[in-house]
């Protein structure tokens, strides 16, 4: 039920947004904002072109590297041999060395905050057994993540044709760290990090910006131009951004700020709906009751502009006719949402209850009506 209502709100709330909020303009080739718990879109500008995305690749490195840990395939303590290929790695590096000690922690947070190539193919060749192997781990997720603009072409964001994604894909990729990894999702908010003697700074300005900001990830290529995807966590709502294509460290700070302060300022996350709270009964044939009722079993929220929840009118539709049995989280009904006659969205309702097969005489009864109502 979550992913259905959140991939439906996801389809909706740009047209709703960019029509019930002030137009945004950003200094950027392309940019998203997204509610990471609804998954709503709240403004957006080339979202679905497809861009190179640099080191922003590390996300989805990091996500496979992650999994990994969960599923006890690899330790964080665990020493890694270097290999001469991430030793000769180009780019930034955390500077690790054949011979050198180095366990998976260390390299993680040298993918995270130093944005270490040399840390990604080691980390790649330890999980998959070479880089080329560990990008087919990395599609195979891209996939299963709904990311259907991106593909991935190695573990650091070096510069291939093959190598692509979009701004749409990497909100998604932002958001499910965030959600599947609370665990290890802090080590984005690091401000820098120390590895063989040499201490980098997070390339994320924001983090000394606004202390809201608690990660992600940079990126830059000449093609690619300067891009962030940052995050915010401000009360219990949190945003995600992505800028792509500004022209400087400077500029993709300051879009990225300003384009998280305008979702934080026009919108709010709502609950329209308690978990299962009931909004209304749908009539039930053949059963042993004549009725069940309906709603959600999860909290349903939505982003909406200020003040837009006083303005919502909603409208129940259920599937008729409705027979017993009927289990809790059945399907039973649609409920329209629109604002000020503008259409949110159509969300499906599910039963709160079950509903048991009435006895032979009352299907009897429930059949002889039901006849009579098709004359």
């Amino acid at each position: 039920m979550r992913f259905l209502l959140t991939a439906l709100l996801f389809a909706v709330s740009l047209t709703v947004s960019a029509q019930t909020a002030p137009q945004l303009s950003l200094a950027a080739n392309a940019w998203l904002l997204i509610d990471h718990q609804t998954g709503q879109v709240l403004t957006a500008h080339n979202p679905d072109e497809r861009i190179e995305p640099a080191s922003l690749t590390k996300l989805m490195t990091a996500y496979v590297t992650f999994s990994a840990l969960r599923a006890g395939t690899i330790t964080l303590d665990q020493e890694v041999a270097v290999s001469e290929t991430a030793w000769r790695m180009t780019g930034s590096r955390m500077f690790i060395e054949p011979g050198r000690p180095v366990t998976v922690e260390q390299l993680i947070n040298g993918m995270i905050v130093q944005s270490g190539n040399d840390a990604c193919v080691a980390l790649a060749e330890l999980i998959a057994g070479s880089e080329e192997a560990f990008t087919h781990l990395m599609n195979r997720e891209a996939q299963r993540l709904g990311m259907r603009n991106t593909n991935f072409a190695n573990s650091s964001g070096l510069p291939d044709e093959q190598l692509y994604t979009t701004a749409t894909d990497l909100a998604l990729l932002a958001s499910a760290l965030v959600r599947d990894f609370p665990e290890y999702y802090p080590l984005y908010s690091q401000k820098e990090y120390t590895y063989n003697d040499i201490t980098q700074p997070n390339r994320n300005r924001l983090l000394w910006l606004d202390s809201t900001v608690d990660g992600m990830k940079t990126g830059y290529t000449r093609a690619a131009g300067y891009c962030l995807v940052s995050t915010a966590l401000r009360g219990p709502r949190r945003l995600i951004s992505v800028v792509l294509g500004a022209e400087s460290e400077t500029v993709r700070a300051q879009e990225s700020l300003k384009l998280l302060n305008y979702g934080f300022q026009f919108f709010d996350t709502v609950r329209l709906y308690g978990a299962e709270q009931e909004m209304s009964r749908v009539q039930v044939w053949k059963g042993i009751v004549n009725d069940v009722p309906v709603g959600f079993l999860d909290d349903f929220v939505m982003s909406l502009p200020k003040d837009g929840a006083q303005r919502v009118e909603a409208a129940l539709a259920s599937h008729q006719p409705v027979m017993a049995p009927i289990q809790r989280g059945q399907e039973l009904g649609t409920l329209t949402l629109s604002v000020d006659g503008r259409l949110l969205g159509e969300y499906p309702v599910v039963a709160l209850q079950d509903v048991e097969v009435a006895g032979f005489f009352g299907r009897l009864w429930d059949a002889l009506r039901l006849w009579i109502k098709s004359l």
